[in-house]
């Protein structure tokens, strides 16, 4: 704790000397999909706690988001449903903004990368950098369709990973992860058409990274060694490889065309144009509401202002490197300040894969766990993978509401007020003597403003979680310890004294929480009867004033149960076995035997007459077969697969000429046979329509 206290207080000397403003951005999301919880705990959950935070403090910040809808995903979707792009990015837009909305993601301004003002705005920004030569021209070769008559970025090109041999995507295989070029597939293929690709000559515009290498390498790894180590790494690992030019143009019919003459059929790359959507929806927000929040240019041109960008690390050279070379290409921009990108998340020990829909989204959690916005902010932000991938499991999701949120923070909450309600009708007591024990007990909670601003301003949201957390354990030990309900008959004076503390602590929980779960915060206030307490009282024991009467109490959580989790893992054992069976490919074909070989085998049909586990084994079945002779016994290990209930009067089909085999002390007379399915399960062979026992199969 004495570390992050030397960092706070060094944070805030520099604040208090350069910074009056704070322009915090979150990753634009694709507006081709729903946002699922990698989104929620790599970017957007810890940026609002921030941003919550500050304004808490009553600082001057931006919060600023909206949806990126250029690009090729946005295409695919677009050809898979029979739709154009555009109908595509509004509905998703829309759900994205609803879902932030209701989720409780605080977004001063939420807009679009389609809208009017990005459109001039991303187009006059890179007129600048042609116009003052900032961009170089180059002629390439890339892979052309010639059925489509287009030239196909990475994501519509499809492939033999040379890796792995999975079928794979231009930029990446799914199967093994390498990240590839398009030109190392084995039969690259168009993702539209099926074609076979050609490589043909196109000419684009560059941004000369490597002209900026230099003044990279003094901007972050000399001046900015207090970025994360994945930041720090990730940006050093780049700019040790050296740097080379960056298309920022695409052969594209969707995106914002290439304000150049001679550029038709070719728009803005999406990585060029999306983080240019900060700027513009800034730009938007402030022409809307001048008063309120002045021009856009004190927001990304002020020296005064701080920059902040929340991310994942797929995007960390993105914001790290192209984006801060695009503004200091174009003059007159500051620089990002910070750049807090998580790790991956992960959902029950998988990657989360949006193509195989392996994913919570947050749009149906919401319907499926209504009201319950706190408890995801809280199981992500407490598993957040600030430092590493971490896993998010439905378990420990339960386990987080039910023992934490409930058995912890809500219970003491509970008691605090129950007992108050119970002894004096809902009126806080008047504190008392003190006695050590107490003065204990409020020395523990006096200083969790500092402890937890020290974690927040250095972006370690789980560990701050945690100490707002360790005052609702202070409050039940406390309460367990004093005994009110003993004491109440033999020292009236001194429970009055061990409510009052409590409801200071409880009001203490309130701002503390609010950053992270504004939801409940809200909730606990309504109990309390007071507004919104202030964070600069945090830590405080004069919250709640004697006389002051409180609300009815209610729970503040509720305890889930198992059905409703119990329904989230059968959804996804649904979406697992439809992968597999998606990517399900046929064994090779076995080695040629001759048609003579074939004809020595007698498979016939027969009727099932009866059907038993056998005993002691949990994998055979006996049958009795009508086999058109004089019956027969024949043993299967298709017991996993089948009652044998709904064997008995099935005809099914078998090898009559194998010689008898014994198995667990039982004679079997044939074999059975059956297809083996992509998850491995059996499926009995029967006749289309009902045939004579013993007829063969031929």
């Amino acid at each position: 704790m004495v570390e992050y206290r030397k960092l706070h207080l060094r944070r805030i000397q520099n604040m208090e000397k350069q910074f009056k403003r704070t322009t915090v951005t979150s990753a634009l999301p694709y507006a081709n999909g729903g946002v699922h919880i990698g989104h929620l705990a790599g970017v957007y959950v810890p940026a609002d706690i921030y941003v919550r935070y500050l304004r808490l403090k009553g600082e001057e910040v931006m919060f600023v988001g909206g949806s990126d809808e250029h690009g090729v995903p946005v295409t695919q979707r677009a050809r898979k449903e029979g739709i154009t792009p555009q109908q595509v990015v509004d509905r998703y837009h829309k759900m994205i903004k609803d879902s932030f909305e209701e989720f409780g993601i605080s977004f001063d301004v939420y807009s679009r990368t389609t809208s009017p003002t990005h459109h001039k705005f991303a187009s006059d920004f890179f007129r600048k950098l042609y116009d003052d030569g900032k961009l170089i021209e180059k002629t390439t070769k890339q892979f052309y369709d010639e059925q489509t008559g287009t030239f196909k970025t990475d994501r519509d090109i499809v492939g033999e990973c040379p890796h792995c041999h999975a079928e794979a995507n231009g930029d990446q295989c799914e199967k093994c992860g390498r990240d590839l070029d398009p030109t190392e597939l084995i039969n690259p293929r168009s993702k539209e058409s099926g074609a076979r690709l050609v490589l043909r000559d196109t000419t684009n515009w560059f941004l000369p990274l490597n002209d900026y290498e230099g003044w990279l390498k003094q901007w972050i790894l000399d001046g900015h060694k207090e970025w994360r180590s994945n930041v720090y790494g990730q940006c050093k690992s780049w700019l040790d490889m050296e740097l080379q030019p960056r298309a920022m143009t695409r052969d594209l019919d969707w995106g914002i065309p290439v304000p150049v003459e001679g550029a038709e059929g070719k728009v803005l790359y999406v990585w060029f144009d999306a983080p240019i959507g900060y700027i513009s929806n800034t730009k938007e927000l402030c022409e809307g509401n001048p008063e309120r929040w002045g021009n856009w240019q004190r927001w990304w041109q002020d020296e005064d202002t701080r920059l902040v960008h929340f991310i994942g690390k797929d995007n960390i050279v993105f914001h790290c490197i192209i984006f801060p070379v695009m503004m200091k290409a174009h003059g007159g921009y500051i620089m990002p300040d910070n750049v807090p990108a998580n790790e991956f998340l992960n959902l029950e020990g998988d990657k989360i894969s949006t193509s195989r829909n392996w994913a919570v989204w947050l749009h149906e959690y919401l319907v499926d766990f209504p009201g319950k916005q706190d408890v995801l902010r809280y199981a992500l932000t407490a598993s957040a993978p600030e430092t590493k991938d971490n896993d998010f499991t439905w378990a420990e999701f339960q386990a987080r509401n039910n023992n934490e949120l409930v058995a912890v923070y809500g219970n003491f909450v509970n008691r605090a007020l129950q007992l108050t309600q119970k002894y004096y009708d809902g009126i806080v007591p008047p504190c008392g003597t003190l006695t050590d024990y107490d003065r204990q007990t409020i020395a523990e909670f006096k200083d969790v403003k500092a402890k937890v601003e020290a974690l927040l301003d250095v972006f370690k949201f789980r560990d701050a979680q945690k100490e707002a957390m360790n005052l609702a354990r202070i409050g039940n030990k406390y309460i367990a310890d004093c005994e009110p309900w003993k004491v109440v008959k033999t020292d009236p004076e001194r429970v009055k004294t061990v409510i009052n503390i409590s409801l200071q602590l409880t009001a203490n929980l309130a701002i503390a929480f609010e950053p992270f779960l504004p939801f409940s915060s809200k909730k606990l206030y309504g109990m309390l009867n007071v507004e919104a307490l202030g964070w600069d009282n945090l830590g405080s024991t004069e919250l709640i004033k004697p006389g002051h009467q409180l609300a009815k109490p209610e729970l503040l959580f509720e305890k889930i149960e198992d059905e409703a989790i119990q329904k989230q893992m059968d959804r996804l054992a649904r979406i697992k076995k439809e992968n597999e069976a998606a990517n399900y490919k046929p064994a090779d074909v076995k080695k040629e035997v001759a048609y003579d070989d074939f004809e020595k085998l007698d498979i016939r049909v027969g009727t099932v007459l009866s059907c038993e586990r056998v005993k002691k084994s949990s994998k055979l079945l006996k049958f009795e077969i009508a086999d058109g002779m004089e019956n027969r016994t024949i043993l299967s290990g298709i017991a996993q697969y089948y009652a044998p209930e709904d064997l008995v009067g099935r005809q099914v089909c078998f090898i009559a000429n194998f010689p008898p085999r014994k198995m667990m002390g039982l004679e079997s007379q044939g074999m059975i046979l059956s297809a083996v399915n992509y998850d491995g399960s059996l499926s009995v062979i029967t006749p289309q329509r009902e045939v004579k026992p013993g007829s063969q199969v031929s």
